[in-house]
């Protein structure tokens, strides 16, 4: 068997060669070909193990804060064939992207993407193009994410105000205004949903106040958008993003996003370039078809799948929004488990509970992985060691779910040891 594949591989090379001599390069094609076989030959390291099995991936449920469990026709629309990223038939996906984020945000936005990347990558984009360096931006911080925008910021050298609460506090619009008065930010972030803790956050009222004092208002709805109700135009929202992975069940990769007029008035007439090549406004609205030239030029190979799959889980969010995550998680309030954030703040799609006093939460999420193959989370940055996060959102979001979960959470208590009676 050998002997005739290597024959056969020695005719074939012989073909290739006679080929090539038969052409103008005939001098220069033989040697490039002989040269091509000896160096596909010359390989010293072994093919490793596991490239050579096929992939296994486990089946789990995903209650935590996200990624969720993708539905079957979201998975189906991310295996489609792919096509050319500029090819018509993609810029006609992209333009029903475009709509279809519209609608989840409720805006009319002319500028709306989504980016190739995760929340993110939207994250940066937003503060990227519309902050320079030395310029004032204020963070309120009650959870993870504001920490994260803070760091961003000030690594492209902003001059970072932060206004900051335990995790799962809130901030009232009388607290924001006399900060923005003190700090006169540019910008001004908060995160509706709070996933590290929980919360999602009142936005109602301080659109109007960053707009009183020509204040762009950047908000991150990451862990909400589908879960929470959003109204980018009627709350006065300058800049809104999200991410694809959570409550609209589509699986990691974009990351909608919709800049307002006064939003791009700031970002296309900055004095200085962002300082991101892959995310400049400039670029990705011309790619997206937003800029109102009438060609599209080549920014970068954008992730067609992930586009697939982002374009059903809006048509399925338009086709029967998402209402019932305020009901879901109500079977949780039994004891012996305490939610940590006040019913009217409670975050729908992420739910905190309090750690089991005298338990290890490691070895609980550990026994429920192991015994149930299920996913919960503890606390994320500063709600470490605080809580435990549950999540059922869009397509997780049903009450035999939150039975599942109880339960699960139930035999941990049972079966993991207690370190103080």
């Amino acid at each position: 068997m050998m002997q005739r594949a290597l024959f056969s591989r020695g005719a074939l090379l012989a073909q290739q060669t006679s080929a090539a001599l038969e052409g103008p390069l005939a001098a220069r094609s033989a040697p490039v070909l002989l040269r091509q076989d000896r160096s596909m030959s010359s390989v010293t390291i072994p093919p490793p193990a596991c490239m050579l099995r096929p992939l296994e991936v486990p089946l789990r449920y995903l209650f935590g804060p996200g990624p969720s469990n993708v539905p079957p026709r979201i998975l189906a629309a991310g295996s489609r064939p792919i096509i050319g990223h500029l090819h018509p038939e993609m810029y006609e996906i992209m333009n029903d992207i475009k709509k279809g984020i519209q609608y989840a945000f409720q805006t009319e936005n002319n500028m709306t993407i989504a980016m190739s990347g995760s929340g993110h990558a939207a994250m940066e984009c937003a503060v990227f193009n519309t902050v320079e360096p030395g310029e004032s931006v204020l963070i309120a911080i009650n959870g993870i994410w504001g920490e994260r925008v803070a760091e961003i910021a000030e690594r492209m050298g902003a001059n970072v105000q932060r206004m900051v609460k335990t995790p799962g506090g809130y901030f009232t619009n009388t607290e924001i205004e006399q900060a923005i008065k003190k700090h006169k930010p540019v910008l001004f972030f908060l995160t509706h949903g709070e996933s590290s803790a929980g919360l999602c956050h009142p936005v109602d009222g301080i659109g109007d106040i960053c707009r009183k004092h020509d204040c762009l208002f950047l908000v991150d709805t990451v862990a909400s958008l589908g879960a929470a109700p959003i109204f980018m135009d009627k709350q006065n929202i300058d800049i809104l993003y999200s991410g694809s992975q959570k409550a609209l069940n589509a699986p990691p990769g974009t990351a909608p996003i919709s800049f307002n007029d006064r939003a791009c008035h700031k970002m296309f007439n900055r004095k200085t370039k962002p300082v991101s090549y892959l995310f400049d406004m400039t670029h990705l609205s011309n790619y997206w078809g937003c800029d109102g030239k009438p060609a599209r030029v080549y920014h970068h190979t954008g992730p067609v799948s992930g586009f697939f799959a982002l374009r059903e889980s809006l048509a399925i969010l338009a086709e029967r929004r998402q209402t019932k995550q305020h009901s879901v998680f109500l079977v949780l309030r039994r004891k012996p488990f305490f939610i940590c954030v006040l019913q009217d703040l409670r975050l729908p799609s992420v739910t905190t509970i309090a750690i089991p006093e005298g338990y290890d939460w490691r070895e609980m999420l550990t026994y429920i992985m192991k015994h149930h193959h299920m996913e919960m989370t503890g606390g994320l940055g500063p709600s470490i060691g605080m809580v435990m996060r549950i999540g059922l959102m869009g397509y997780n979001c049903e009450k035999t779910n939150a039975d599942m979960a109880l339960h699960a959470l139930a035999d941990a208590l049972k079966n993991c040891k207690k370190s103080k009676p």
